[in-house]
């Protein structure tokens, strides 16, 4: 059934609108965003899209298509984050209701809405579901209201509602790429000033993105540590350059002239975030001249980074990465996202992606003997209300 004819089902009248907003894949620019430093995302063609009406009361009622569960809110009750029956919401509940609470605050009208949604962003898979979820019921509020808000102050306000209301303390990379995405485009984003930019991708490639079917375990405290090694870095760095406020501040060069001065684990963590801005840098200026094969080695170098110097890799991800470094076709591989599981991302040749994923998925299975599931995708618009 498609999504109209569930909206029509459920609540028996047509929707008033579709909205829809992209999941993403991070291209470069891994564990810098609290640090200060710029990201290189791209939204993807898998999207969260919404089927919905207003209602006269403050009533939220929501259908999620995929898991076939409903909840039942009142906009004038949402700090007990509770169903109209007194019951905690579902977990995926909290994700819209955190939005109407986040847009409430902002003083933005909420309306009652009937909503049915559905997804194909894979969940878990750290291509930002969530983000695609939020930004989702807020373009589809926005429209429904017809207020004036700007696309950079949507998205902090979805980040807002899953730090303060969902409880998730994420940067703001993936709300971002989900409202501002650009067919065709990675988004060079400056996570300290917000400055953005949209930047041509390779003509003829895809991207990739291949699920090690490996869940992050252990990512939430080792996430901490390795913020709180960035922090004691700073802190030390200090004493040699007294300005700094993150590791966005220092420079390759200084960087070399004082690491010797840190302990070894905070040497290397330090090293990876710094070496990391600076990549990210670089393959801007390969993906404006046109460098595809030198934005590829980019790619590589920033998952060899990642595996030895942030250690966040695991064997299932290196070794996506190794066969996929080897196929015909491929331009650049790595992790994506916080790693300890998760995915790759891959940038091919558009005539050579089948026979790339065929290749990946076989040499994951004779190497691991697990099978991971590849996506083909494409850089996409953000999101948008039909």
């Amino acid at each position: 059934m498609d999504l109209t004819a569930a909206f029509n089902s459920r609540f028996n009248r047509p929707p008033a609108l579709i909205a829809r907003a992209p999941g993403r894949v991070n291209l470069l620019g891994e564990h810098v965003d609290y640090n200060g430093g710029p990201v290189l995302p791209a939204a993807i063609d898998r999207a969260v899209t919404i089927a919905a009406a207003p209602t006269t009361d403050e009533i939220v009622h929501l259908y999620a298509l995929d898991l076939q569960e409903e909840a039942t809110f009142a906009l004038y009750r949402l700090e007990g984050k509770a169903g109209l029956d007194g019951d905690p919401l579902p977990r995926w509940a909290l994700y819209p209701a955190g939005v109407a609470w986040a847009l409430r605050r902002a003083g933005l009208a909420v309306q009652g809405l009937e909503a049915v949604y559905t997804s194909d962003v894979p969940i878990g898979a750290g291509l930002s579901s969530s983000a695609a979820v939020e930004v989702a019921f807020a373009v589809a509020w926005q429209a429904l209201g017809a207020w004036d808000v700007d696309r950079m102050a949507l998205a902090r306000l979805c980040q807002q509602a899953e730090n303060q209301y969902v409880g998730v303390n994420c940067g703001l990379m993936d709300q971002f790429a989900s409202a501002h995405g650009v067919a065709g485009h990675a988004l060079y984003f400056d996570t300290r000033s917000l400055e953005w930019e949209a930047l041509p991708l390779p003509t003829e490639t895809a991207i990739a993105i291949a699920d090690s079917g490996v869940r992050r375990s252990l990512a939430s405290s080792a996430y901490n540590e390795r913020r709180a090694a960035c922090e004691q870095a700073v802190e030390l760095l200090r004493r040699y350059l007294p300005g700094i406020q993150t590791l966005r501040d220092v420079s390759p060069v200084e960087y070399a002239a004082f690491s010797g001065y840190l302990p070894e684990v905070v040497r290397r963590r330090a090293e990876h975030v710094v070496r990391e801005i600076d990549r990210v840098h670089s393959a801007v200026r390969a993906l404006r001249q046109g460098r595809r094969q030198a934005f590829g080695a980019y790619m590589f170098s920033g998952h060899a980074s990642l595996r030895d110097l942030y250690e966040v890799s695991t064997p299932e991800l290196d070794a996506l990465v190794a066969i996929a470094h080897d196929l015909p076709g491929c331009i650049g591989a790595r992790l994506t996202g916080a790693g300890f599981g998760g995915c790759t991302v891959n940038l091919v040749q558009e005539d050579k992606a089948p026979e790339f994923i065929r290749g990946l998925e076989t040499g994951y299975l004779e190497k691991t003997g697990r099978q991971a599931q590849v996506y083909l995708c494409r850089a996409s618009d953000g999101a948008r209300v039909d």
